[in-house]
């Protein structure tokens, strides 16, 4: 009969082969994780490697993404279409083996995975989206949602501020399901940790109100499993179980130092470790009898099908819940949507009023909102100032787990790995909201969710100068144009509430990405249009005003967001000096770069070299609308502590300014 550390054997074997064939990668936390593993995915994890992406799986996630082979090597092992070809792939041009586990690339990850901490801070996010769910739909006898979430974490994801962040909210939260597996082996790339991480890592957690099991030896199987069901047994609080482990364990020479860390282990130390493990097997060769015991196909078949015979029993005795989710799963709108959103958008311009686009904002929220129960909101302590309640919002607690809006605290990064999360697992529409001068702390989450291309909104209002008194230290100025070069992310800064009603529509029916909205702390002034302006918002960029409809303009104004406004007066200046001028607004950049050729030559016919695009924060970005010729009416400079009307004055945002920067093109 084959033994534990046999079936550990075949991961560690798989993972410093693929590791010295690619001679690229990190062996050390797989050898030394490879006993948890084992006994975590063969005698806890519930998964189907038929069918990846079955509702009621347990989610695994590999926060310190680096130990990746260890990832690849379970999902092969255990069934999933990851062939041994795949593992020699490993780090090579688009295998489904990249360097770091990445989310749609390959079966079974459930995230991508690589800057420490966020793999634990989307696991968070997904406990609390399984919680939710199942507070939502379960019924007495039919959990349908009823599984755990498994995360592993190294020295270096407990040292990322992140992890106190969404640590010490799962605490407050009281997400039992969530079971994080320590790999404390003490050794980091810069040597031994102990240098400079001697905090008390088991009373931090126990202060963040957790169930810690401190002390478990990483190598002894037995007591892995104890702790890992004693961790199952807890109805109120996440666990941290406390894995003592040896990096690069089996390595004679190299076994608990920081060269396991990153570098293969070379031919000469795997034979050695091939020796002291009894591992007597050519590279990338595994046993029939290993890979049957490894299987877990037929468990998994068994396990789903138990499931989706009480689903059904469930969908009899409960059809509208069970349509309800499964239209969420699948990420369908209601069948009313866009007949509702059309209405809305028509109504908002009827309505022509002058409000902040962050009041606008709510406005929509308290319209959709009760036709879109995927909704989970929340705010980094800011809910009053980013408005991201509606009527209908319900704080989530530990005690009252079913509601729909997150109270994350001063977490801004925390926040939105955690919406990440909550987006992977499905069944939400999360949102989040701060002031936009504080995405540089959420940035990487940022970025992590366009390269993820999740559905995740970010609301982040104040959005300018016009702020006022709080100065520069919360006056953003770089950051709608640093978020506009991230690739995969679509970012909204509305003129007034009817490009905000389109701005959200865009953001939910964006299935397979992110998206920004920038919204005004100051009130805007409702904008004119026909119904043939309304209809283009949807398209980026529009004419929205035009002294000489039947002649080509000798002068075109680009603005966004409340310089739309300062656009649209400047213009009238202009037209009283016989100058034919043409306002475009442009809430998304993103979106008018998709346009076709002919309807971006439509809105700026390359005939019109005199542009002046004007925008409250950097300028680099608008040279690709104005050309060398055009001007740019920016910042490019930290801003005034002063009310916002003042700031934007004296910092050239005026229609005199704009009005004289346009007349020297002439």
């Amino acid at each position: 009969m084959l033994t534990r550390q046999q079936l550990a054997n075949a991961v560690r074997a798989l993972s410093m082969d693929a590791v010295q064939h690619a001679n690229s990668g990190h062996p050390g936390a797989p050898l030394g994780l490879a006993d948890v593993a084992q006994v975590l995915w063969q005698d806890f994890l519930r998964h189907n490697p038929a069918n990846p992406n079955w509702m009621n799986r347990d989610r695994f996630v590999l926060s310190n993404g680096h130990a990746s082979m260890l990832l690849y090597s379970l999902l092969h092992l255990t069934g999933y279409p990851l062939s041994v070809e795949d593992l020699k792939q490993f780090r090579q041009l688009h295998a489904k083996t990249p360097g770091h586990p990445e989310w749609g690339v390959t079966p079974g990850v459930e995230t991508t995975t690589g800057p420490l901490g966020q793999g634990l801070a989307n696991a968070v996010g997904m406990a609390v989206a399984e919680r939710t769910l199942a507070a939502t739909f379960n019924r007495p006898g039919f959990n349908v949602i009823d599984h755990h979430t498994y995360v592993v974490v190294g020295d270096g994801c407990l040292m990322e501020g992140l992890s106190h962040e969404v640590s010490s909210l799962a605490g407050t939260l009281g997400l039992n399901k969530l079971i994080v597996l320590w790999d404390n082996n003490g050794i980091s790339i810069d040597g031994e940790v102990k240098a400079w991480f001697t905090e008390d890592v088991p009373e931090r957690f126990r202060a963040y109100q957790w169930h810690v099991i401190d002390k478990v030896n990483g190598h002894d199987p037995d007591a892995i499993h104890e702790a890992i069901q004693q961790a199952k047994n807890q109805t109120h609080r996440p666990t941290l179980i406390c894995c003592k482990t040896e990096i690069a364990f089996g390595a004679p020479n190299k076994a608990n130092t920081s060269e396991a860390h990153g570098s293969p282990l070379g031919a000469a130390e795997i034979e050695l470790v091939r020796q002291r493990l009894g591992w007597s097997y050519p590279p990338f060769e595994i046993p029939e009898a290993i890979y049957a015991a490894w299987s877990a196909k037929e468990k998994g078949a068994i396990a789903e099908q138990v499931w989706q015979t009480l689903f059904e029993n469930y969908a009899a005795a409960y059809p509208e819940l069970a349509q309800e989710l499964q239209r969420r799963k699948e990420k369908k709108l209601p069948v009313q949507w866009a007949q509702k959103i059309k209405e809305m958008i028509r109504h908002t311009q009827d309505k022509a009023e002058s409000v902040a686009s962050r009041k606008a904002s709510q406005t929509v929220l308290n319209q959709i909102g009760p036709l879109l129960p995927e909704l989970l909101g929340g705010a980094a302590d800011l809910t009053p100032s980013v408005l991201t309640t509606w009527s209908g919002s319900r704080a989530i607690s530990s005690a009252e787990p079913g509601g729909n809006y997150l109270y994350y605290g001063v977490r801004e990064f925390g926040m939105s790995a955690m919406m990440n999360g909550i987006a992977l697992y499905g069944g939400f529409i999360p949102y989040g909201g701060t002031f936009l001068t504080f995405v540089d702390y959420a940035r990487n989450a940022v970025r992590m969710a366009a390269l993820m291309r999740q559905r995740v909104i970010f609301v982040y209002t104040h959005d300018s100068i016009g702020l006022g008194e709080d100065g520069p230290t919360h006056q953003p100025v770089e950051h709608a144009a640093m978020l506009r070069l991230t690739p995969g992310l679509s970012l909204w800064r509305p003129c007034d509430a009817v490009e905000t009603v389109v701005a959200w529509r865009a953001a939910i029916e964006q299935m397979s990405a992110p998206t920004c909205l920038l919204l005004s702390r100051q009130n805007l002034p409702a904008q004119k249009r026909d119904e043939a302006q309304v209809d283009a918002i949807a398209r980026g960029a529009y004419i929205l005003f035009e002294t000489a409809a039947t002649q080509a303009p000798s002068l075109i104004l680009i603005a966004t967001g409340s310089e739309v406004a300062l656009a649209m007066a400047a213009a009238q200046v202009l037209q009283a000096q016989n100058k034919t001028v043409r306002v475009v607004s442009m809430p998304c950049v993103d979106v008018f770069c998709q346009q076709s050729q002919a309807y971006q030559e439509q809105i700026l016919p390359q005939a019109v070299t005199r542009r002046v695009a004007i925008e409250a924060g950097a300028t680099g970005g608008w040279y690709q609308f104005v050309g060398r010729q055009g001007r740019v009416v920016g910042l490019d400079r930290f801003g005034e502590s002063a009310p916002g009307e003042v700031a934007f004055k004296a910092l050239g945002f005026t229609v005199e300014h704009v009005v004289e920067v346009a007349l020297s093109l002439f």
